[in-house]
């Protein structure tokens, strides 16, 4: 599974994009399994991150993903983001 560092991602930008974007650039990853394995819980607390963070368009992306997780998924997501958000 791919590694990703939350301390880097502080201070990320890819070509010009805000840190929120980098957020949910995370979430859309994990979601689809794009260079990593696919992990709905991962990528509904990096896009829950990204709309906390501000980042408008992650919050469809955030609902549709919340639609086909389970309940106790997705408990775990708003878990690991609460977490997140309080170490950050």
């Amino acid at each position: 599974m791919a590694h990703f560092d939350a301390q880097q991602a502080e201070m990320a930008t890819l070509g010009g994009e805000t840190q929120a974007d980098v957020f949910r650039i995370i979430g859309l990853m994990y979601a689809t399994g794009r260079g990593c394995d696919q992990n709905l819980v991962a990528a509904h607390k990096w896009l829950n991150i990204a709309a906390i963070k501000g980042c408008d368009r992650s919050v469809n992306f955030r609902a549709n993903l919340a639609a086909a997780m389970s309940k106790q998924q997705l408990a775990e997501a708003l878990r690991d983001a609460r977490e997140w958000m309080t170490c950050h």
